[in-house]
């Protein structure tokens, strides 16, 4: 069992960057691949990231490929999503998840991660 903690978020102008953390607790980190989630007011949570367990493959959702980043440093159990040129429809709480699985495993399905984070609160003025 892995406990997460995500830490980072703020209010922050258009095209500011941010970089939120997902720090693990419990279990061996090296063992899970990480996404990370999104969910605006009214809308449904939305996947941006997701890193195998090694941190050698990741995967971004379109809308903010080019501009976030998606890295880990297993030696310090953490998760980094770097968010760049922030957007104001990038307003949300932004969530990690967790799920122990093989290594090159990665999903961009909430249905695939079964540890979740409490979350943290992103807000970008325009």
């Amino acid at each position: 069992q892995v406990r997460l903690a995500e830490s980072g978020g703020g209010l922050v102008q258009a095209g500011e960057t941010l970089t939120l953390s997902c720090a693990a607790s419990g279990d061996t980190f090296s063992s899970y691949a990480v996404g990370w989630f999104r969910q605006a007011p009214g809308e449904e949570r939305e996947w941006i990231a997701a890193i195998t367990r090694g941190g050698a493959a990741t995967k971004l959702a379109k809308s903010v490929t080019g501009r976030f980043t998606i890295s880990r440093d297993n030696s310090k159990n953490t998760v980094f999503l770097q968010m760049n040129s922030l957007k104001p429809e990038d307003t949300a709480v932004y969530y990690c998840a967790a799920v122990k699985r093989e290594s090159g495993w990665l999903t961009s399905s909430a249905l695939g991660y079964n540890y979740w984070g409490q979350g943290t609160q992103v807000t970008v003025s325009s």
